[in-house]
This record gives structure tokens, C-alpha cells and sequence, in this order.
């Protein structure tokens, strides 16, 4: 009862979505303008259809002192096609030879200018993605989410997403300009006719720690994509089919020299094969999936000696499982280094030995078959994540010294992982999310499963100046060969 009681009140919640998509009279607006002959996308904003679409301009600063006019003139002009918008800046700077311009690895800005601009088209102000450009072109693109953002900083957010779209920059007399091509493969908007979405643009000038945009930021209050402005005129445009799929074949092999030993020279190989598919199911929501996965290129984890009772939690390194998780990583419930990571046996296997007996092989991480996720929000704000998992039994082999005879003993059974999120984005940067992540293991037996659901929730006024927030969980364990007596 108690769980039909917190789903009906989680569905009663999303009856109070907050969807105006439409134009506020008290936002910044600026209007897109649609053009039928393609663009060079060279930095060069030398086409005429540059010329006639409307400017975006007056950038405000936020630092270092917010709310005065930014110390130098940026204009921001915005075009759209059938495939793709287009963001043509030109960046004023009355020295141009002072702009700082380092070169350094995509997604990691260093000691640099940069100009971007950020993207909420569900205009629910909890969910957006930004697309970010350097004077010598290095991009980064981030997607934002609720309680993920960071108050208003543009770079907190979920930044292992990566996107597919061009640009180019060039250092002018004047200062430098920006041309962007971001297709809709990389948006999420609603499916209709007449698209109004928030949007902001953004600018730093590193030598002056000067941080402007155009539609106002005051540091004082929490969120960036509340804040944003509105672009409109953007109109008969449709989600292009989103499908890629990337197979691999990874190839190992050992080599291991012993002079005492014959023969001196021993070889060990394995041959591994798998896919990654990524398809947009529709306008809102993506499927991915990885198949017999091979994560053997990731970073390694750093040797810890953990003397304490309680697990050590380390970071994240594989892409499929740090990519597009904002709404899995709700109330942090779900710690996705257990899939596909240490066998729950591991350990037992030295203890479980007889005289003679030695571990030839244990298998510190499982194999997994496949790893699956569907996420996305409706136009009611509502987002949606399934995440399930399955890995593949895992044995350690054992030798016997003195007959030589093998076996093997199971250390980590057929086990699927699931994680459940409905997101419900209210009014005013509000929201209400319930979450369930739940481990199954085949047999029962010694192995644990594991059952946890929780609900947040965080309410916010008008102004974003008080909120309250707060959330339940409930973790479960389950022993089948537990003994009460």
C-alpha cells in the first residue's frame, strides 16, 4: 500500500507541469531567420544572409561586476534550414593582438577567450546543453541538468556528453569571430510546428576574468537556464533519424619470459569483438546499447589500501556509463562501477582451497554481455531512464598440485542490473523524481540482490531566493540462504 501510496503522489505531481513554450514578454528576445542556400562554415561571416538577420547584442556582465555593460561590443546572429541552426558571432576587442588563445584538448578549456552559446528548447529550465568555441577553434559542449548545473556556471554539468557539430574561429582586426553549425541531431526539441526556445549566449575575456552574457546573469540567484533569453521564428523543422552504430574488435596478447623455466617463453591471446548503438527512438528519447562491451583501453584505477569496513568508490572511466546518465546519477542511487566490476566471490576463492590446491586464475572484473539505456523527456517536462545491465557467470580456476586436475568455482553468477528514474520538472526550477535500482543474481544462493527506491524532490519561488527540498530512500537486501535460527 505504502508503494501505491508514493507512486500516486508522484503521478499527481506531474499533473502540475509548468509547459508554456511560448514567448515571454519579459525575457531578451531575438529571431532566427531561415535560409535556403547552404553556408561555408569558415569563421568568415562574409555571406549576405549574414548582413539582413537580426542582431543579438549588450551583453551584461557577471563577473566581475555584475549587471554593468560588458567592456567590449559582442553581436550574435542566429540563421536555421532544414538541418541545422547557425551562430554567427562577431567578438569586438580593442586589442586584438592580447587575446588569449592557448591551444589545448577538446572539452577542456584552458588559459583562453571562448564564446558559446546554451540551449534549453523544452524552455523547462532544468534540462539544456551548451555548445562552446575557443579563438583557435577548440570546442566544448556540456549538457545540463536539474540540481547538475552548478548554480550558473556554464562548465558544471554533465561534460563526457559529446556532440557532433562544426565550427570555426578567426582572429580578426577587429577582435575574432565564430560560425557554428549545430545540426538537430545534437537538440532535443519538442515536435511542433512553431519552435520558441530559451537560449542565452556567453563570452570571456580571460584577461580581464570578464564573464558577460546576453541575457543577464545575476550571481545571486540559482540557475543558469532560468535566466536565459527566448529566440523565436524557428518553424517547420523536424528530428533527422539518429543512428549510428560502431562495431569493434580488440586483439590482446602476452608475452611472459622465464629463463628458469621450459619452455622460456610463454604466449597468451584473446580476441574480443563487440557493437555500440546509438538510436533516437523519436524527437525526445535515445536508445543506447553496447554489445560484449571491451573496456580495455580506460583509464586504471589508482591501488588504494583501504583499511576501513567501508567500500572505496572510484571514479567512473568507461564512456557508455558516463555519458547521457543525468537522470541515473538522481540522488546518486545508482554506483554504476558495480556493473561489470568485482565478482562478489572474489575474495572467497583463497579461502575455499585445499591442501595442494593453488588459484591459476580470478577474474578480477566480470565480463558483461550487454548494457542498454533509454532516456529522454516528454514535452510535459516529464524525463524517463531505464538502465539495465547483464553480465555473464564468472569462474576462477583452480589447480590441483599434485594430480594436476582443474576445476573451477563460481564466483559471480548470471547477474542484471535495472535502474528506473521518472523526473518530473515543475515550475520555476522545481522538480520531483523517483528512482529504483534493483541487482538480480541467477540461483540466489550465498549472493545478495538488492532493491532501493527513493524520491526527491526540491519546490523553488519565482525568484529562485528560497527553496525546499528533500527525499526518502529505502535500501533492501535480500539473502535466500540466510539462517534465522
Amino acid at each position: 500500500m505504502k508503494k501505491n501510496s508514493l507512486l500516486l503522489i508522484f503521478l499527481l505531481c506531474s499533473l502540475l507541469v509548468f509547459a508554456n513554450n511560448g514567448v515571454d514578454p519579459l525575457k531578451k528576445q531575438s529571431k532566427a531567420a531561415r535560409i535556403t542556400n547552404s553556408l561555408k562554415i569558415d569563421g568568415v561571416l562574409d555571406e549576405t544572409v549574414w548582413q539582413v538577420a537580426s542582431v543579438s547584442d549588450n551583453f551584461i556582465q557577471s563577473e566581475p561586476k555584475p549587471g554593468i555593460e560588458a567592456f567590449q561590443k559582442s553581436t550574435v546572429k542566429i540563421l536555421y534550414d532544414d538541418n541545422a541552426i547557425y551562430i554567427g558571432a562577431k567578438l569586438f576587442d580593442s586589442s586584438p593582438d592580447s587575446i588569449a588563445k592557448q591551444l589545448s584538448e577538446r572539452d577542456n578549456f584552458g588559459n583562453t577567450d571562448w564564446f558559446g552559446i546554451v540551449i534549453d528548447a523544452y524552455q523547462d529550465g532544468n534540462n539544456g546543453v551548451g555548445f562552446f568555441v575557443t579563438p583557435v577553434g577548440i570546442q566544448l559542449d556540456i549538457k545540463y541538468f536539474a540540481d547538475g548545473n552548478g548554480g550558473n556556471s556554464v562548465f558544471s554539468g554533465d561534460r563526457n556528453w559529446d556532440a557532433v557539430w562544426i565550427s570555426e574561429a578567426n582572429i580578426t582586426d577587429e577582435g575574432w569571430t565564430v560560425e557554428m553549425k549545430i545540426p538537430y541531431s545534437a537538440i532535443r526539441f519538442p515536435a511542433q510546428e512553431d519552435q520558441v526556445w530559451n537560449v542565452n549566449f556567453a563570452r570571456s575575456i580571460r584577461r580581464n576574468r570578464e564573464l558577460s552574457f546576453w541575457s543577464p546573469i545575476d550571481p545571486t540567484q540559482t540557475g543558469l537556464l532560468q535566466q536565459s533569453g527566448q529566440v523565436s521564428g524557428i518553424s517547420d523543422i523536424k528530428s533527422p533519424v539518429r543512428l549510428s552504430a560502431t562495431p569493434f574488435l580488440a586483439v590482446y596478447g602476452d608475452l611472459y619470459r622465464d629463463k628458469n623455466e621450459s619452455p622460456k617463453n610463454s604466449w597468451g591471446r584473446s580476441f574480443t569483438g563487440g557493437m555500440d548503438v546509438k538510436y533516437g527512438l523519436n524527437d525526445a528519447f535515445t536508445l543506447d546499447m553496447t554489445l560484449i562491451p571491451d573496456f580495455g583501453q580506460v583509464q586504471f584505477d589508482n591501488q588504494i589500501l583501504n583499511l576501513s569496513p567501508f567500500e572505496v568508490r572510484f571514479d567512473e572511466n568507461r564512456q557508455f556509463f558516463t555519458e547521457g546518465v543525468e537522470l541515473f546519477n538522481k540522488g546518486n542511487l545508482f554506483y554504476s562501477r558495480r556493473v561489470g566490476g568485482r565478482p562478489v566471490g572474489f575474495f572467497d576463492v583463497s579461502g575455499g582451497l585445499s591442501d595442494g590446491e593453488t588459484v591459476i586464475e580470478n577474474p578480477g572484473e566480470t565480463q558483461l554481455i550487454n548494457a542498454t539505456k533509454v532516456s529522454g523527456r516528454t514535452n510535459g517536462g516529464l524525463g524517463i531512464g531505464v538502465f539495465n545491465a547483464i553480465s555473464k557467470n564468472t569462474y576462477a580456476t583452480i589447480e590441483d598440485a599434485n594430480s594436476g586436475n582443474r576445476r573451477e568455482v563460481l564466483t559471480n553468477p548470471l547477474t542484471n542490473y535495472n535502474v528506473l528514474v521518472f523526473d518530473q520538472s515543475l515550475k520555476n526550477n522545481s522538480y520531483v523524481t523517483l528512482v529504483n535500482t534493483n541487482i538480480w543474481r541467477e540461483g540466489g544462493g550465498d549472493n545478495y540482490e538488492a532493491n532501493v527506491t527513493g524520491s526527491l524532490f526540491s519546490i523553488s519561488n519565482k525568484k529562485n531566493t528560497y527553496a525546499i527540498s528533500g527525499g526518502a530512500v529505502l535500501s533492501q537486501k535480500y539473502f535466500t540462504n540466510f539462517d534465522n535460527s
